[in-house]
């Protein structure tokens, strides 16, 4: 049976939506694990992290054949699809959750993993490298006033690279591996303090 007009917009519409809350949801989640699963199992954040980029494939798949659907049966597989979708970003999140579910206190990744490495426990006594927006920006290779769903990526993508636990308990990169945190955790406090808000113009 053919879809008129109408439903079918209502339907592309509906699926759009969900589809965008479900990769907001998905950001919020990697944002939680940075602040969370680091600091108990490396590993099991990057498991995690692969199962939500999965997610993100998925949507893209069902999201390209959206505007194909003209049939009631196709938007009803479609629909299905991503309602297993929906099911399988539920699993991902709850696991991450699992752990302190209210993010009452802020954690300091450079301060946790400074003390991890033996380096005391004082942020205040000994300061990193980044003094500034810019060199945290530099250190994450963004540029300056970068979004900070970019700036979450990049510290995503570096720390997959260079954190001991990927590299079998090599540590010798422990000094970038700071300078990274100390990136992120700078440029975080910066937008929680400075929220940017969003653009109205060109310029």
């Amino acid at each position: 049976m053919a879809l008129n007009e109408r439903n079918r917009q209502k339907f592309v519409a509906g699926m759009n939506r969900r589809i965008a809350e479900l990769r907001v949801k998905t950001e919020e989640s990697l944002d939680f694990a940075i602040d969370t699963m680091f600091q108990e199992r490396v590993e099991a954040y990057l498991r995690l992290e692969e199962g939500l980029a999965e997610v993100d494939r998925m949507l893209n798949v069902v999201e390209e054949d959206i505007d194909e659907a003209r049939e009631l049966h196709a938007a009803e597989r479609l629909e299905s699809r991503l309602e297993f979708i929906e099911d399988r970003f539920d699993e991902f999140d709850s696991e991450i959750r699992q752990r302190p579910r209210r993010r009452r206190k802020k954690i300091n990744l450079f301060n946790f993993f400074k003390a991890a490495g033996g380096g005391g426990g004082d942020p205040t006594a000994a300061k990193g490298e980044i003094n500034s927006a810019g060199e945290a920006y530099s250190a994450l290779g963004l540029e300056f006033g970068s979004p900070m769903s970019a700036v979450t990526r990049a510290f995503r993508q570096q720390i997959k690279k260079i954190h001991p636990d990927v590299r079998k308990g090599d540590r010798s990169s422990e000094p970038e591996l700071r300078k990274i945190i100390e990136a992120y955790q700078f440029l975080k406090d910066d937008h929680a303090a400075f929220p940017s808000e969003p653009s109205t113009s060109g310029g």
